[in-house]
């Protein structure tokens, strides 16, 4: 059953853990989280990073000209550079399962990782470690909570609260793309002039309408909260089989989904980064018209390359609307409720 969500594809699973005291506001209190994505043996993975400043691990080793073809998980946490630590319960995890590169004397689980920057929303010194990657491990499964979730639970967008979204589509092939994204955009991802997102398609959607003209004044007199250290981190992935080299043109193509729904985004001070994912659970025959000079796979990667945007532009959104407030940062709801009317 279609949920919408990454889990669309075939064998993937989604796990959150986080704390989020009640009672925290900015600068103290935990406000943190981590996501992991479970993939089955076998994925190849991909990435694509366009921040200036990232925050990750084993991105180097799905390079296309290195050796290492399959992805056991990937991990998008909170904590900044410390938060990488999770991947470490990640990795215990999936060797109890005996997943990873097989060598003398056990396995080596691959699993690559992006980090947000979010230390100034709670306590500095709180943030995830490797029990939170162990837990969120554990927990993975089809259902994937969006909002103040996981790696969500710290996150900005702009001067919003943001979040975890997620979306997915089956194109006519039968393959299914999907996307998780952890929304934590020093861009806007609301057109102040009009309340609305940047694409009107995007408003009606969601089904928004212009909000007053004072609430909007309202959202663009906040302006001065806006922290430039942010990054936006994503997953997108798809049943098709491809190679590494396809999932790379995958990951770049799915980073406009990123430049539609926030403004700025890859910044110098930012860190987005998207990795792909490739299951190959669905083989699709090659296009015939494909001239003879090119790569067979070519126009399927080009057909999933722009589903991979479209439903992370969604993704995007869905984090947005669905976040809750943290220390005393506000939602879209609060802040424009006259969107929803």
């Amino acid at each position: 059953m279609r949920t919408g969500s990454l889990t669309d594809v075939g064998g993937i699973r989604v796990g959150h853990h986080h704390r989020n005291d009640a009672d925290a506001t900015l600068g103290s209190g935990w406000a943190t989280g981590t996501t992991v994505i479970l993939t089955p043996p076998g994925t190849v993975g991909a990435v694509d990073g366009r921040g200036g400043a990232p925050g990750t691990r084993e991105t180097d080793l799905l390079d296309p000209s290195n050796s290492v073809r399959h992805v056991d998980a990937v991990v998008l946490t909170g904590g900044s550079a410390y938060g990488l630590a999770a991947a470490d319960g990640v990795m215990t995890w999936l060797e109890e399962q005996g997943r990873g590169v097989a060598m003398d004397g056990g396995v080596v689980p691959i699993v690559p990782s992006a980090v947000i920057f979010d230390l100034p929303v709670g306590g500095w010194s709180c943030r995830p470690d490797a029990r939170f990657g162990y837990s969120a491990a554990a927990t993975a499964g089809t259902e994937v909570g969006v909002g103040t979730v996981g790696a969500g639970v710290g996150a900005r967008a702009g001067v919003l609260k943001g979040g975890v979204g997620t979306a997915s589509v089956t194109l006519d092939s039968g393959v299914t793309v999907g996307a998780l994204v952890v929304v934590n955009s020093a861009g806007d991802v609301v057109d102040p002039g009009t309340g609305l997102p940047w694409l009107a398609a995007h408003a009606a959607e969601f089904g928004l309408t212009a909000p007053p003209a004072e609430q909007r004044a309202a959202y663009a007199a906040r302006h001065a909260e806006l922290s430039p250290l942010n990054t936006t981190i994503a997953v997108v992935a798809t049943d098709a089989a491809l190679s590494k080299a396809a999932c790379r043109r995958v990951a770049v193509a799915a980073q406009d989904g990123l430049a539609r729904t926030i403004n700025p985004c890859h910044t110098p001070l930012d860190g987005d980064t998207v990795f792909a994912l490739a299951t190959g659970a669905v083989e699709v025959n090659p296009d015939p018209t494909t001239p003879a000079s090119m790569t067979p796979e070519l126009p399927l990667v080009t057909a999933v390359g722009a589903a991979a945007a479209d439903v992370l532009a969604r993704a995007v959104l869905v984090g947005v609307l669905a976040a809750d407030s943290v220390a005393g940062i506000p939602t879209y709801r609060e802040l424009l409720p006259g969107a929803f009317s």
